[in-house]
């Protein structure tokens, strides 16, 4: 396992870190607990040393989860939370005021949960889980976040950024306030690469890079004809003919990664590590399988050059959460 340094935190984070959405069941289904500590405990063998989770998992399930982790485990392992936004709305709406999604009073109560459920005195990176820069200069969340770091309660700080919203951060990276960014990066949305990551490196904010694989769309298992469980939130995710049009544009990759890639998986993770602004990627990984083939890619060789420039072609400007 290769590790970089997580921008201002100095944190030495892996590249690869643990997703950990899914093992806290709720809309993913066919999350087993004693499958997913399996496979927590094997990327920790691996080399894996973070762990990306949040309160809203499984309604702390996941949090739960990573704490019994930690228990058992003597290595440092990073521990990343998130505090839902208190109205329920993903991604956070416009024109919606920041005391109605993370006042001060709950940003400081769901901190103390999360902290309850990960049984930690601190937690290395907490983060709102939206993001709307009209919030930039209402300063009940920067005082609730200061107050915790004064309490020791919270190392550090950051923003987990609307979906396929990478400029919708800017002008918080501007403050100074934020230590780290999550952000939607892949093979087809490739839009931070526009302002967002260019800031990042001059302002020396870490970068966690969520949906690597498109929700499974990068990965080439996606068919017309896959079916996903019921109450799966994929079912939504790949409605009507988005299963048709995942397989088209995946077999146009296929045509041209076959020199640097073994499987449109590793072609995505590695297109996400080639990038010099990120500091750790963090597929979802339910099965020692897939924790072992994801781990396995760091290895510090990035994507070439005339790769890279080839998959700028496949772009693709869309958002199927909606």
């Amino acid at each position: 396992m290769k590790y970089r340094t997580f921008g201002k935190t100095g944190i030495q984070v892996s590249e690869i870190g643990y997703g950990a959405w899914g093992i806290g069941g709720a809309l993913w289904q066919g999350s087993e607990d004693d499958q997913s500590m399996r496979a927590l405990h094997t990327a920790i063998d691996l080399g894996l040393n973070f762990v990306d989770t949040a309160l809203a998992y499984g309604q702390g399930h996941s949090e739960r989860l990573v704490a019994k982790l930690l228990k058992d485990r003597k290595e440092r392992i990073y521990v990343a939370t998130k505090i839902p936004p208190k109205n329920g709305k993903w991604p956070a709406r416009r024109g919606t005021s920041l005391h109605d999604v993370f006042p001060y009073e709950y940003i400081i109560d769901c901190t103390e949960q999360s902290l309850q459920n990960l049984q930690v005195d601190s937690i290395d990176i907490q983060q709102l889980h939206v993001w709307n820069d009209e919030w930039v200069e209402d300063s009940e969340w920067s005082d609730a976040i200061s107050k915790l770091k004064e309490q020791g309660k919270i190392r550090h700080f950051g923003v987990s950024i609307n979906d396929h919203q990478p400029e919708n951060a800017l002008r918080l990276a501007a403050t100074g306030k934020v230590d780290t960014f999550q952000v939607i990066y892949n093979i087809f949305d490739q839009s931070p690469e526009d302002r967002l990551f260019p800031f990042c490196q001059e302002k020396n904010i870490g970068v966690i890079v969520r949906v690597p694989l498109d929700e499974g769309g990068l990965t080439g298992s996606i068919t017309p004809e896959t079916v996903f469980p019921v109450g799966d939130f994929r079912n939504n995710y790949f409605k009507g003919d988005r299963k048709q049009q995942i397989v088209d544009r995946v077999s146009k990759l296929i045509q041209i990664s076959a020199s640097e890639a073994r499987s449109i998986a590793e072609l995505a993770l590695r297109f996400t590590l080639s990038h010099p602004a990120v500091s750790t990627v963090i597929p979802g990984m339910r099965s020692m399988k897939n924790v072992e083939a994801n781990c396995g890619l760091s290895d510090g060789r990035l994507l070439s050059a005339k790769l890279l420039s080839e998959l700028k072609n496949h772009r693709w400007v869309r958002d199927f959460y909606h």
